[in-house]
């Protein structure tokens, strides 16, 4: 990119130069070198900048090169030290930029390390370098889970049902957050509040309740089945009896507390802000699990990992289906939302997460509860009109055909009811097809699914377009990765036929707390592959042993994530490791290995892979003979005296 060109990309009426050629002195804005040197307190090398633009206390400092190394940062923080030099107060954005092939470095204030902005990757305007310094944009980790706690403590005591606290504080959410569009506040603070408690206190709780509808119903037009989501409001929150007895004092302390402890502290328009949201809302899926110990509410880093196995990126059409909360397509879009900031600009970005929102995320919900959460929880993250379907998967073989995936993610239920599965999937279940749980543990919606890819692909083929593979990362117990019964096997052999199996990751122990108390283990398939080749070849599958992911158990909390003494996290770098592994397809000794299977294999790591008995310590044997006798206890084998 020329000069000429960085200059109208920015802004040609923010271009300010004092010398020809269009650059900018210092020593002339100075009025001469002695008068600069006198304001620095020091002499300089460098005064003479590339491109200068200004906007109100903005300032963007551009030196060109044909390719900048290292040395010319030192250069380009000379610049910015004269800059607040000669003007006080000016907010400055230091910009490297290759004239070659458009690569920049940018920096927010200081050119070091700690103050590079690494997603600012092409010039943009103006206007979006001034919104770098919008002082309502904060986001506040720590603050966020700390008040998270002490916010469901609050809701307890107000006697709002654990199993509504998610959907309740998350359509409470979405209110708030127009609402503070409609004050037309610029941020939030103990001014917005006091005027905001003044508008509460002229309403009652009827009154609030209607406000809070009102709302949905607005963010909800156009929307797939709009009433039914509006239906399921009224009747799993707002018209439940507990949340209709509250009166205003106890409205505006709620109100008050997720406005001033939780909304104030993300920023919902920047992917840190996403992520905040996300662990936001899965801390109150953790409270509403407590109630129903067969819910397993799949862990925040977990969906994210299985986002990075199956490479979620802007250019995917992602589908669950059976969603659940959506904790899976939250994260999907927010990793894609994320990624459209990639190498454009803000206008660009905007309209690509456009595309994403409208096109690329959709999901299947059959239980009416599990479905307001899940709309609400999209809704939340700034899905307007998020594709999630009410009604069982298998009843929905046109939604998915719309769909048109490219990536799964799921985890489906492992005990459901027979009588909610198609016959034609029940034919060699004996009498278990009348049974109270589902004998595959989950395998038979990974089976249907396969089916409706299979059908898609013989579509394609019959109007001569390409065929198409989809990426599948699903969740089930390890009882069907071993395989004993001959349901299971089947099913496996089915799955093989048609579909590969790329690789299985054995998950930690009680992954789920403190909902459902199940082992799991991660399958990653590619479908419409067949596993083996037509020439009869078949690649090995890759096993991880995934058993420690830097999280540790703590009462009421569940599962928390772990730091170093130098307070990084754990589970990143745990994270990093089991990627590297699989991506290389390496075997290493106590932790993976690689393996040709079949249908009638065991589809565990432990199966294959060789034990580090180097790093066996007394403890290690100790646990095995704590996890056995528990074992023989669990059984009945024997008894504590």
């Amino acid at each position: 990119m020329t000069r000429t060109e960085m200059v109208l990309r920015i802004g040609k009426e923010y271009h300010t130069s004092n010398i020809e050629g269009g650059e900018y002195s210092y020593v002339q804005e100075a009025g001469s070198k002695a008068n600069l040197e006198k304001a620095l307190g020091h002499s300089f090398s460098h005064f003479k900048l590339d491109i200068r633009f200004e906007l109100n206390d903005v300032v963007v400092l551009i030196e060109t090169k044909q390719s900048f190394v290292k040395n010319d940062e030192l250069q380009l923080s000379e610049y910015v030290k004269e800059e607040l030099a000669l003007h006080n107060g000016k907010k400055i954005i230091a910009i490297l930029a290759n004239t070659t092939n458009d690569e920049i470095k940018v920096w927010k204030t200081v050119v070091d390390d700690e103050h590079v902005l690494r997603n600012e990757t092409v010039l943009d305007k103006m206007e979006h370098y001034v919104s770098l310094f919008d002082t309502n944009k904060q986001n506040d980790r720590e603050k966020v889970l700390k008040n998270t706690y002490d916010l469901n403590e609050l809701l307890h005591k107000m006697d709002i049902d654990e199993r509504l606290r998610s959907q309740f504080v998350g359509t409470t959410l979405l209110y708030l957050k127009k609402l503070v569009e409609k004050f037309g506040a610029t941020k939030i603070d103990e001014n917005l509040k006091k005027n905001l408690d003044a508008y509460w206190s002229m309403m009652d709780g009827k009154q609030i309740r209607a406000a809070i509808e009102s709302t949905l119903d607005d963010l909800l037009d156009g929307s797939e089945n709009k009433n039914k989501k509006i239906e399921l409001l009224q009747k799993n929150v707002l018209n439940d009896q507990k949340v209709k007895k509250l009166d205003p004092i106890n409205w505006i302390k709620i109100l008050d507390t997720i406005l001033m402890d939780i909304y104030q502290y993300i920023d919902t328009n920047s992917s840190e802000g996403q992520d905040i949201l996300n662990l936001f809302f899965i801390a109150f899926n953790k409270y509403t699990g407590k109630a129903d110990k067969n819910q397993a509410f799949t862990p925040d880093h977990i969906t994210e990992f299985m986002c990075r196995l199956t490479d979620v990126d802007r250019t995917k059409r992602v589908l669950d289906i059976t969603c659940g909360s959506a904790s899976f397509l939250v994260q999907a879009m927010v990793k894609e939302l994320a990624d459209c900031s990639r190498d454009t600009t803000e206008d660009e970005a905007k309209a690509l997460q456009d595309i994403v929102k409208r096109e690329h995320i959709y999901g299947i919900e059959v239980e009416e509860k599990a479905y307001g959460l899940s709309t609400t929880n999209m809704l939340i993250h700034g899905d307007g009109n998020s594709n999630i379907k009410f009604g069982s998967c298998f009843d929905c073989k046109q939604f998915i055909k719309t769909a048109d995936p490219d990536i799964v993610l799921m985890n489906p239920p492992y005990n459901a009811k027979p009588i909610g599965i198609p016959e034609r999937y029940k034919k060699n279940w004996g009498k278990a097809k009348d049974g109270k749980e589902d004998p595959t543990k989950g395998l038979v919606f990974i089976h249907y699914l396969s089916d409706v890819i299979a059908e898609m692909n013989k579509e394609r083929e019959k109007n001569n377009e390409p065929l198409k593979t989809v990426k599948l990362a699903v969740l089930l117990p390890v009882s069907t990765a071993i395989g004993t019964s001959s349901i299971i096997e089947s099913e496996k052999i089915h799955m093989l036929k048609y579909n590969t199996l790329e690789a299985v990751f054995t998950l930690p122990n009680e992954i789920f707390y403190p909902g459902a108390s199940a082992s799991a283990c991660c399958m990653l398939f590619t479908l419409g592959k067949p596993h083996k080749k037509v020439d009869g070849t078949v690649n090995e599958t890759f096993f991880g042993y995934c058993k420690d992911d830097g999280f540790k158990k703590k009462k009421n909390l569940g599962r928390i994530e772990q730091f170093d003494e130098n307070n990084n996290s754990k589970w990143k770098v745990i994270e990093e490791e089991w990627l590297y592994l699989f991506n290389n397809k390496k075997a290493v000794d106590g932790k993976s290995s690689t393996a040709i299977v079949d249908g009638k294999s065991e589809w565990l790591c432990e199966a294959y892979m060789k034990t580090d008995y180097s790093k066996l310590s007394e403890q290690d044997f100790q646990q095995t003979l704590n996890n056995y006798l528990a074992y023989l206890m669990k059984e009945g084998k024997i008894y504590e005296s």
